[in-house]
């Protein structure tokens, strides 16, 4: 089976996708200074963790994916 390319407008989707996902971990990162609740904390650190393993695996798509024809 041969691999095939996104259509223009599902990688640019994927994309925007990938820049959400990377904003969304920045700013729970930056928010588990400003947190003084363990639990909170807690969970924001269990955010980037699961962020950083969704960001790779799109970044991995979006490069396997992306080419254009």
């Amino acid at each position: 089976m041969s691999e095939q390319s996104l259509p223009f407008h599902e990688a640019f989707e994927l994309h925007e996708v990938l820049n959400f996902k990377t904003i969304c971990m920045v700013k729970s990162k930056l928010m588990e200074g400003l947190v003084f609740n363990q639990d909170l904390k807690a969970l924001l650190e269990k955010d980037v963790k699961q962020s950083m393993a969704a960001i790779s695996e799109l970044q991995t798509l979006y490069t396997a994916k992306s080419q254009i024809q």
